[in-house]
């Protein structure tokens, strides 16, 4: 998977993708990350890609001119044009769920404002969607564009060990994780639960289970009212609240001397052989 970033600060992208998990994908070659310096493609001869806001007011507002130059420089390059993400707090709030779609994505162009925003026509020509990372704002959209690449590219193939790191984290599969321990088996007095040491793999992947209910229940009620709306026979059954079902009677119990089949059933309810007439 392939991201270019147009960006003021190339290398603050860097300094933290170079990292990691991240940064070990970039080395196999499983992620491509390129950052562009929006600056480099400034025609004013002070290389400014900022000026003052029509009608007045605090700040600066990015220039379109530099930006569409960056971006047009990536497009002409691409034999499928790819899809242009621009980091707002204006737009949809990322999720696990958008980074699953965005991972479909074979190349993602993403804008980072900065200032006071970017000039609305350059958003109309070349954005395809706008992305938040949460309902506050920051000084410019760097640090959004770190948290959706790393959230993106830990999904695809070698990103992670195995689908299980991820497969189980809080918001994949719509509840929040399980809680985890490691060694010491004691500390401050708190035990690790004894069940993780039982091997019992089907206990313990039951307890987990019911701790990522707990966990969401608790925390973030809004996200399990809609998990159990979704899940209610699965729900049930984890709390051991979910009706056994009767196994199906062959047929109603019989009287002293009724047959089921070809056997005799007594008053006491015990099989036994049919009456065997005297003359036999």
């Amino acid at each position: 998977m392939r991201f270019d970033v147009l960006t003021l600060f190339p290398e603050s992208l860097n300094n933290f993708l170079n990292e990691s998990i991240i940064g070990r994908a970039r080395e196999k070659g499983l992620i491509t990350i390129n950052t562009l310096n929006i600056r480099d493609f400034s025609k004013d001869k002070h290389r400014r890609v900022d000026d003052y806001p029509y009608g007045g007011g605090a700040g600066m507002v990015m220039a379109p001119q530099p930006i569409y130059d960056a971006w047009r420089s990536i497009i002409d390059q691409c034999p499928k044009k790819p899809r242009t993400l621009y980091m707002s707090p204006q737009g949809r709030v990322l999720d696990q769920q958008t980074a699953h779609r965005l991972r479909a994505e074979e190349h993602l162009i993403i804008l980072c404002g900065h200032y006071e925003g970017v000039d609305e026509r350059i958003l109309e020509e070349i954005v395809d969607e706008e992305i938040s990372i949460g309902d506050y704002v920051l000084t410019g959209g760097e640090l959004p564009a770190m948290v959706l690449i790393d959230c993106v590219s830990r999904l695809g193939e070698g990103g992670l060990s195995s689908e299980d790191s991820y497969s189980n984290e809080s918001h994949y599969n719509g509840l929040l994780e399980y809680p985890q321990y490691t060694r010491p088996p004691e500390f401050m007095g708190r035990k690790v639960p004894e069940i993780l040491s039982s091997g019992h793999h089907a206990n313990i992947e039951k307890w987990r289970y019911l701790q990522m209910l707990e966990r969401t229940k608790s925390k973030r009620p809004d996200m399990y009212a809609s998990y159990e709306a979704d899940n209610k026979d699965k729900v049930l059954e984890a709390y051991g609240l979910k009706p056994k079902r009767r196994r199906r009677k062959s047929g109603k119990a019989p009287d002293s001397g009724e047959k089921v089949g070809n056997e005799h059933v007594n008053k006491e309810g015990t099989v036994g052989l049919p009456d065997v007439s005297s003359d036999t």
